[in-house]
């Protein structure tokens, strides 16, 4: 009979000795069934993909689409459901303001609460009598049942900066709202929690000598559990009075955020003691259960939707590689199963009202959806009505028609193994109606590099795909929302070397199932990913003929050092410097800083062959300006292909629509000159003097563009 012993299964057959060639021999066997299994599954993913791009080809070519129609923005910038499920409270933006709106969910007009507003966000109190509203400088409590008392109650922002944290969960109409010491100060320093009423009445929750990471209040309303962010690492404390008394220690970036407190069970989204972040309950006793994780084994959990007045956690959603959402109860199990029935393969974000009979709503996205749909799911009948189907689009003041989706590419999941065996996952859009071997590929790198692709809509995808070209979306090593392990496998590598190898094989593993023109392949990226695009066409021509990088910091390791010493953080809490230390990327290490300069693309600008496009803000917070004029004035001195568009006004970011047009318009003209795919549409004649005087260098294919200017090579002539 089996037994338990120190966490390991002993059976009888262990009581007898072994001999050294039976176990030598189980172990070639054990190697053996591993590798047929990892070969079965490479095997697998391959037909998939091919399956899959075979789909594509067979649809009709797509017409050319305007750049406004892939870069407008939807008119509804968001829906929020009330507690009870009767009411949807909206943000709608006109054509010169935006405005807050209700609309009654059993039927009815909707009406406009308030004609204009900065917010960008809405939340429902818990007795759904109020909405809040947040701007960068004050949170506003609006009525919504025709009661008195609207206006601003609280101030954000400022010297020590306050932050809306959220509703709070247990009284009807109140909020929590954070205060942090000044970044620059002599006294000592001090976190803080405050509740703060719908009249503006604020009251002490917690004070701390440690950043306040997260927290939860118990059914009472009373403050039960505070996060603390503790030097490189999280610490969840049970609260007891002023007393606090440790739970749980989440180390080495293992992650830990509360989602609501049920009864005595508190719980978390957390990766600690998993591979993925799933979700977990710390009970009572102190331990730590798993309650749901992916099914799939490869995605960490992205949302659990709870009930707005239980906090019971109703569905667990995940957006790593397929969009997948789970039912936590029988009835919501139930629910997602006929609301998935009536929009199969959909990247679906579900609010709950509260109640049996209460509706939910649903919000609809898609790789090759542009703008998200919104639908009521009526639980009596499992009705699903669709809702704001006139919002539509618009790019600026003006309205713009939705690309259909039958025109749009289909971002298609899936899974390719690296060369020292790793399985590393990444999206592919290919251009409907389209010989896949014959069309030239651009590999385009999310920035970060902690962070990821999903499956949803890419303005520049779709705009690339519609101009004939596939479109290869890497998630490499260091990419999150595929568990701990996944985001750490980089161990600092971001130079010429193992994260940007993933890239080069994941492009060559494309190729090889006949996907892409091997000759005319291209690589872009902003950020980080404009950084992967210069290493590309700096260490790897003979693959990548040209390159488009955004905002990027052209050695990685000075920019670094340079960010760290800002106030951002990747962590809550904790110092951007000390979470990149523990990502081994540590930024007081003389031997990462030199390693990342000798890989860097400033630091091996003579090897450069192919014409580069670089983007950059003169504001820029995280890549400084001066990083990038550098690079390109070096590269002005070397006589190589170089063109500079250069926004004063931008920052990391860049959100003015003529620049954003123009990043299109350059990526279109210099793509079809190298790669061969559709040429752009002539620029419009404000566009054209925004590229005439923004273009600080204009290389051989984009010197029509530019203003004349007297010959320089000094960075700061560029300015």
């Amino acid at each position: 009979m089996a037994r338990v012993r120190a966490g390991r299964l002993e059976t009888p057959m262990n009581l007898f000795p072994i001999a050294p060639w039976a176990r030598a021999l189980a172990r070639c066997a054990a190697v053996l069934a591993l590798l047929g299994a990892s070969a079965a599954a490479l095997a697998d993913d391959a037909s998939d993909l091919r399956t899959a791009v075979a789909a594509e080809r067979v649809r009709p070519q797509a017409p050319a689409y305007s750049r406004a129609q892939f870069l407008a923005k939807p008119a509804l910038l968001g829906a929020w459901l009330s507690p009870d499920g009767r009411q949807v409270a909206y943000l709608l933006e006109g054509e010169r303001n935006r405005g807050v709106w209700l609309l009654p969910t059993a039927g009815g007009a909707p009406r406009r609460l308030l004609a204009h507003t900065d917010a960008n966000a809405l939340s429902w109190s818990r007795d759904g009598r109020w909405l809040f509203l947040q701007t960068s400088k004050q949170l506003y409590a609006l009525a919504t049942a025709g009661q008195a008392g609207s206006g601003a109650i609280a101030e954000l922002g400022g010297r020590r900066p306050r932050n809306f944290e959220s509703v709070d969960p247990a009284l009807p109409a109140a909020v929590v709202v954070s205060e942090s010491p000044p970044p620059v100060s002599r006294l000592p320093k001090r976190w803080r929690l405050y509740r703060v009423d719908v009249h503006g009445k604020q009251s002490l929750l917690h004070e701390d000598t440690r950043p306040i990471a997260d927290f939860a209040f118990d059914a009472r309303g009373r403050l039960a559990y505070v996060i603390r962010a503790e030097a490189d690492h999280y610490a969840i404390y049970r609260k007891h009075g002023a007393r606090l008394g440790l739970a749980m220690r989440c180390v080495q970036l293992q992650r830990c955020s509360v989602l609501a407190m049920e009864g005595e069970r508190l719980w978390l989204l957390s990766d600690a003691g998993h591979g993925h972040q799933r979700l977990a309950s710390l009970e009572a006793d102190g331990r730590l259960r798993t309650a749901h994780a992916d099914p799939r084994g490869e995605a960490d959990l992205d949302q659990v939707v709870l009930d707005p007045i239980s906090q019971q956690p109703l569905i667990a959603a995940y957006r790593s590689t397929r969009a997948a959402n789970y039912g936590l109860t029988p009835e919501a199990a139930r629910r997602v199963q006929a609301i998935e029935r009536r929009l199969p393969d959909r990247n679906l974000r579900i609010q709950a009202g509260s109640g049996a009979g209460a509706r939910w709503l649903v919000q609809e996205r898609a790789g090759s959806q542009k703008g998200e749909r919104y639908y009521l799911y009526e639980p009596n009948g499992d009705g699903l009505r669709e809702i704001f189907a006139d919002a539509g689009l618009r790019q600026g003041r003006a309205p713009v028609a939705r690309i259909p989706e039958s025109s749009l590419a289909r971002k298609i999941a899936f899974a390719y193994r690296a060369s020292d065996g790793m399985r590393l996952h990444g999206f592919v859009s290919v251009p409907p109606g389209v010989d896949p071997a014959h069309a030239p590929l651009v590999a385009n790198v999310h920035g970060g590099p902690f962070n990821l692709s999903r499956p949803e809509f890419s303005a520049q995808s779709q705009l690339l795909a519609n101009r004939g070209y596939v479109v290869f979306e890497p998630n490499f090593r260091g990419s999150t929302g595929h568990g701990r392990a996944y985001m750490t496998a980089g161990r600092g590598d971001f130079g010429n070397g193992r994260v940007q190898q993933d890239i080069v094989e994941g492009v060559r593993y494309l190729l090889a199932q006949g996907i892409g023109d091997g000759a005319r392949v291209g690589i872009v990226g902003a950020s980080f990913g404009g950084y992967s695009a210069l290493q590309g066409v700096t260490f790897q021509p003979e693959l990548f003929k040209v390159a488009v990088a955004a905002v990027p910091p052209a050695d990685f390791g000075w920019v670094l050092r340079a960010y760290a010493r800002g106030q951002d953080q990747f962590s809550r809490g904790i110092p951007l410097a000390t979470t990149m230390r523990l990502l081994a990327l540590d930024p007081a290490d003389p031997a990462v800083a030199e390693r990342l300069r000798a890989q860097s693309p400033v630091a091996n600008a003579a090897r450069l062959r192919r014409p580069v496009l670089l983007l950059a803000g003169g504001d820029d917070e995280r890549v400084p300006i001066r990083s990038v004029l550098h690079y390109a004035a070096t590269l002005r001195a070397l006589d190589k292909d170089v063109s500079l568009f250069v926004d004063a006004e931008g920052g990391h970011h860049l959100v003015d629509p003529l620049t954003r047009e123009a990043y299109l318009y350059l990526l279109e003209d210099l793509l079809h000159r190298r790669l061969g795919g559709a040429a752009p549409s002539a620029p419009t004649r404000p566009l054209r003097a925004h590229l005439r005087n923004n273009l600080r260098l204009a290389g051989s294919d984009l010197a029509t563009l530019a203003r004349p200017r007297p010959p320089s090579t000094d960075a700061t002539a560029m300015r």
